[in-house]
């Protein structure tokens, strides 16, 4: 396998990852849950990336909730990427 092609397995599975990570975030399990480790794994590999974003980019007021546009900023990031390989 060449690295690009390696890259861009590597960048749609983190892909996915992030976008699983969004689904399970409105859905509440402990941590002793099948789902919480898996909430917790994903936010190890998610945050780091997703911190930066949101410094820049803080969520967006609406009414008397938040709507958080890093995670759409970073997929879209990670799709103009991939593209280029």
């Amino acid at each position: 396998m060449s690295i690009p092609r390696i890259i861009v397995f590597a960048l749609d599975l983190y892909f996915y990852a992030v976008f699983l990570w969004v689904i399970l975030s409105w859905i509440p399990a402990s941590s002793a849950h099948a789902v919480g480790r898996l909430q917790t794994f994903l936010d190890r590999i998610v945050y780091p990336a997703i911190l930066p974003i949101r410094r820049v980019i803080p969520p967006v007021r609406i009414g008397g909730g938040a709507l958080d546009l890093s995670p759409i900023i970073l997929l879209v990031a990670i799709r103009i990427v991939r593209g280029l390989f």
